[in-house]
C-alpha cells in the first residue's frame, strides 16, 4: 500500500466495477486496470503531497507499464501484453492524472469534455477491448464514460474545491449564470452556482441520450447488462442533480435504490435481447 493510498476500493465507487455480471475471465484484467487507476488517482488527489512528488509518482506509474515502476502499473502492463490490449488507454489515463495535478480550472464545457477524453473514455475503451468488442461501439461508450465523469464532478464539486482547490465547473458557465468559484465554499449553492450545476446536468443528460443505445450494440450479453445498469444509474443520478443541491443534499444512491435500478435495467436488457433473438 502506498503512503498516498486513500483506502478506497472498487466497492466505494458510484458505479459497478467488474461486477458479477461480467464474465469471470474478464474480471481480472478489468480489476488490474481499476487498481492502476485507483493508485494513480490517489496520487493526484492527495491533499498535502507536493506537486513535484505527485508528478514523480505518476512518472513511476507510467514506467511501470513497461515493467520497471509502480507495482500496480507493472501488473497492468503484464495484462496488456498478455492480452494484446492497446497501452494507449492506460497512458491516456495517466495524462489525465497529470492534468489533475497541473490544471485546476476549466474554461469551457469543451475543455471539460477534453479532460474526460483522457480521464474517462479510456476506461470504457479498455473494457470493450478486453471483451473483444467492435470499436464501432466507442462513440457511445465515450458518451457514457464522459457522463459518469461529469456526474462525479458535480457530486463532489464542493469537496474538490475545498480539499484540492480544483474546479471542474466550466468558468464560462459560472460567469453566464452569475456564479462564482468562491460559492463552492458555502453550505448551500447560490442561485448562480445552482444554475451552473443544472446547466452541466442538462448537458450530461444529452450525453446519456447519446449513450442510451450502447448496450444494444454490445455482443457480450453479460457486459451489455452491466452497461445497461450503469446507464440507468447515471440517468437517475443526473435527475437527482437537476433537483438537488449537491452542497447541501445527498446526491448518491443508497443500496436499495441502486439494487432496484439494477434489477430493472437487467430485466429490460434481457427482455429486449430475447425479442431481437440476440
Amino acid at each position: 500500500m502506498s503512503d498516498l493510498d486513500s483506502g478506497k476500493g472498487h466497492k466505494d465507487e458510484n458505479f459497478p466495477v467488474a461486477s458479477v455480471l461480467v464474465a469471470a475471465e474478464h474480471r481480472a484484467p478489468i480489476m488490474a486496470f481499476y487498481r492502476f487507476a485507483r493508485a494513480a488517482d490517489d496520487i493526484a488527489d492527495h491533499p498535502t503531497a507536493p506537486e513535484a512528488e505527485k508528478l514523480a509518482r505518476l512518472a513511476e506509474m507510467r514506467a511501470g507499464l513497461d515493467g520497471r515502476g509502480a507495482p500496480e502499473a507493472e501488473m497492468l502492463g503484464q495484462v496488456q501484453r498478455e492480452r494484446g490490449i492497446d497501452p494507449a488507454h492506460a497512458n491516456e489515463l495517466l495524462d489525465a492524472f497529470v492534468q489533475d495535478v497541473t490544471v485546476r480550472r476549466y474554461a469551457s464545457w469543451d475543455d471539460l469534455i477534453g479532460y474526460c477524453r483522457l480521464s474517462a473514455m479510456p476506461v470504457g475503451r479498455f473494457v470493450l477491448d478486453v471483451h473483444g468488442e467492435d470499436r464501432a461501439t466507442w462513440p457511445r461508450s465515450d458518451a457514457l464514460c464522459a457522463a459518469l465523469q461529469v456526474i462525479n464532478h458535480l457530486q463532489d464539486c464542493a469537496k474538490d474545491y475545498r480539499a484540492l482547490d480544483r474546479v471542474y465547473l466550466p468558468t464560462d458557465l459560472l460567469d453566464r449564470h452569475g456564479g462564482r468559484i468562491a460559492d463552492l465554499a458555502g453550505v448551500s449553492a447560490t442561485a448562480g452556482l445552482r444554475a451552473t450545476i443544472v446547466d452541466c446536468a442538462e448537458r450530461t443528460r444529452l450525453l446519456l441520450n447519446t449513450s442510451a443505445p450502447f448496450a444494444r450494440h454490445i455482443r457480450s450479453r453479460r457486459l451489455a447488462c452491466e452497461v445497461a445498469v450503469i446507464q440507468r444509474l447515471a440517468e437517475d443520478l443526473t435527475a437527482m442533480l437537476l433537483r438537488r443541491d449537491p452542497l447541501s443534499e445527498p446526491v448518491h444512491h443508497g443500496k436499495p435504490r441502486a439494487a432496484w435500478h439494477a434489477i430493472v435495467a437487467i430485466l429490460s436488457q434481457l427482455s429486449a435481447r430475447m425479442m431481437r433473438g440476440a
